[in-house]
């Protein structure tokens, strides 16, 4: 019988890879639950410096490696070498026979697949990496014709994600040999990179080169350093034969775990997909949907880097689980955790493992705040955040009423009062209410404390020091659902209610701007209150406990669907603001520039189709404002949604191709638009 998951094959039509330019600005990406991952453009040649056949997560201090950003594969056929691979060199160069051979790539659960015809065969590249394993298989199937010769040489470094290109660790790098194990030593302390073809056979040639002028073009034309030089150690031969798949497998992982056959592998991860499409819920019919589950499961993992931490949750009967924000170059952040923890988790039927990352982030609460985010291969966080603590209020309310834990969350309401008592007090970063109106304010010079966080060479792009629109917003909804868990704990204290009150008050007295009929962006600022026009003031009406009066609801969602909505998101920042920026490109200081200044977030949907939904009660027309991101899922990065979109069409995605929040709110968004008979 056919499964959902055999159903899964996402494909992009041809007229979308006319040239190797397409194939260039197109990226696959592919992850084993750790917050490792393998990713590449469509011609598979690395264009940035993040990419990587295998990126694996090390133990603290190293944090996601990039080990192997280039894999030249080339196919043996009558005399000829055909590379299925490319590289693209600093004189303009580009090495790849792929486009010659092309017979179409698409995306299988969340196998990235290309066919190839060439002289009379057929055949098949997929690149999977075993869940829960520092490993990815490059694995060859001919389908048709006769046996072809495949000759695989890896390209070997070893450099931490966010370490500049001449900060990785030179060659040589010592390899050992024994019957058919290779092992390269590439820096002092860390695991060994093993190589291997499965089933074995073949041969290992051993023959060093050293490829110098290599180049990644989107750094490149983002103005940042982009040429390196990378060293070979050899290369593999193997037949390919119709009735015998060959893989290539590059892994940190004990020599024991690389046993398996290549189908072997192919067939877990099916089983597992499967697995995951099941236990969502079932009227989840659209395909879209069930794309972005899966899209989904790329950001929920368990911290590869931080084992202790994974030691601590094991030893109290419970898993470690955290959400990378994106990739390829964010760790976990504390805000994107708790704004995406109801899509990728609840929306998708994964509620333990929301559970444990409600627990996992409770053991890291400091002084009344979650960590802002996790810097790459550290254990400790950083807690420069006014909103990140704020959200995880939220994601518990969400929680709790979908899966009525009353264990969780009495386990974790002495460190939520906590929280509350040092926001009252006052805590780091200027963070503390004010007494005479009860709202919360943030200002810390030199820091950047809410969701509009770009920073470069010390400037703070949008500071917002004050009270923010949707800090206040977040403040009230915590309050409120403090109110209501302290009577499910049986405590009958009015603390929390008349706080709120107070914030309610305060709120619509002081944040409304008469004069244009929308709410200020911050309040009491260094340059008094301040006008623009911005999507924070959603959450005032999109949260589950709306601080803004009723009767003015309509006018702010009907403002925000003119001035800010798009196909694929909501702008950061009205036209006709000075400030506006229509595009995120260049180098850094223009696009951190550009940032909040206008470029289209896609997470903002989520806000504002539940703001939309509370004034209009429309599914349909709420549905239709979701279309652009069907589209979207075969660009850029396949099958899932980019972090940003420049603001005027044609609104090119930007920024990370895989971001936790994007995906989670666009789910969670087709999930409040469906319509009623759907859930019969």
């Amino acid at each position: 019988m056919k499964t959902m998951a055999d159903a899964m094959v996402l494909t992009v039509p041809p007229d979308r890879l006319r040239d190797h330019n397409a194939f260039l600005a197109r990226e696959w990406l592919v992850t084993n639950g750790l917050g490792g991952y393998a990713s590449q453009s469509l011609l598979c040649a690395p264009t940035r410096r993040y990419h990587g056949l295998f990126v694996p997560d090390l133990p603290a201090p190293w944090g996601r490696t990039v080990m192997m950003p280039r894999f030249d594969d080339e196919v043996l056929v009558d005399g000829e070498a055909v590379l299925l691979s490319g590289v693209e060199f600093a004189d303009g160069r580009l090495e790849s026979n792929l486009l010659s051979v092309f017979d179409g790539f698409s995306r299988e659960r969340h196998t990235p697949i290309w066919s190839i015809r060439l002289k009379g065969r057929r055949l098949e590249k997929r690149v999977i990496m075993p869940y829960g394993h520092n490993s990815v298989y490059v694995e060859y199937r001919l389908l048709e014709g006769d046996p072809v010769g495949l000759r695989l040489r890896p390209f070997v470094t070893f450099r931490m994600l966010d370490a500049r290109l001449q900060d990785a660790k030179r060659p040589p790098y010592p390899l050992t040999v024994l019957n058919g194990r290779y092992d390269m030593h590439l820096c002092d302390g860390a695991p060994s990179l093993k190589l291997c073809l499965r089933p074995q056979g073949g041969q290992f040639v051993a023959d060093y080169e050293l490829s110098t002028g290599i180049s990644y073009r989107v750094d490149r034309d983002r103005g940042s350093e982009h040429i390196e030089s990378l060293a070979s150690p050899g290369y593999f031969l193997a037949e390919l034969t119709q009735d015998r798949s060959v893989a290539f497998v590059a892994s940190t992982e004990p020599w024991e775990l690389l046993e398996f056959e290549p189908e072997a592998i192919c067939e877990a991860e099916a089983k597992r997909v499967e697995k995951l499409l099941f236990q969502r819920e079932r009227e989840q019919d659209e395909d879209i949907e069930a794309w972005l589950t899966l899209a989904a499961d790329q950001f929920v993992v368990t911290p590869g880097s931080r084992l202790e931490e994974q030691a601590l949750a094991r030893a109290s009967g419970n898993e470690a689980r955290t959400i990378i924000a994106g990739y390829h170059w964010f760790t976990d952040w504390g805000r994107d955790t708790m704004i995406s923890l109801e899509g990728l988790t609840l929306c998708t039927g994964r509620h333990q493992e929301a559970r444990s990352i409600l627990r996992t982030f409770a053991n890291y609460v400091k002084d009344g705040l979650i960590p802002n985010l996790f810097p790459e291969g550290e254990r400790m966080g950083l807690y420069h955040t006014a909103d990140a603590t704020l959200w995880y209020f939220h994601a518990i309310n969400r929680y709790y009423r979908v899966t009525n834990d009353h264990d969780t969350l009495l386990t974790l309401l002495p460190v939520l009062r906590s929280v509350l008592d040092h926001h009252i007090q006052g805590t780091h970063f200027g963070i503390g209410v004010d007494a005479k109106d009860g709202l919360l304010r943030a200002s810390a010079e030199g820091y950047q404390l809410t969701w509009m966080d770009a920073l470069v060479d010390g400037w703070v792009v949008t500071p917002r020091r004050g009270k923010p629109v949707e800090i206040q917003a977040l403040w009230y909804n915590a309050l409120r659902c403090m109110e209501e868990w302290e009577v499910v704990a049986a405590q009958t204290s009015s603390r929390w209610s008349d706080l709120a009150d107070q914030v309610q008050r305060s709120f619509n007295e002081g944040f409304w701007f008469a004069a244009e009929g929308y709410l200020y962006d911050v309040i009491d600022g260094e340059r008094g209150d301040d006008t623009a026009f911005r999507p924070n003031q959603l959450l005032s009406i999109a949260l589950p406990h709306p601080v803004l009066r009723e009767d003015q609801w309509r006018r702010v969602v009907d403002l925000t669907t003119e001035r800010l909505l798009t196909p694929v998101g909501l702008r950061s920042l009205s036209r006709d603001h000075p400030d506006y920026k229509p595009m995120y490109f260049g180098d850094l200081r223009a696009r951190d520039a550009a940032y909040h200044q206008g470029t289209v977030w896609a997470w903002l949907i989520g806000p504002f189709i539940d703001a939309w939904l509370k004034v209009y009660k429309d599914k349909a027309k709420g549905r239709s404002m979701l279309d652009g991101f069907r589209s979207h899922l075969l660009d850029d990065g396949i099958g899932t949604v980019s972090e940003i979109f420049d603001a005027e069409p044609p609104y090119h995605p930007r920024g990370c191709i895989a971001q936790a929040w994007s995906v989670a709110e666009v789910l969670r968004a087709y999930r409040n638009t469906r319509a009623e008979k759907e859930r019969a």
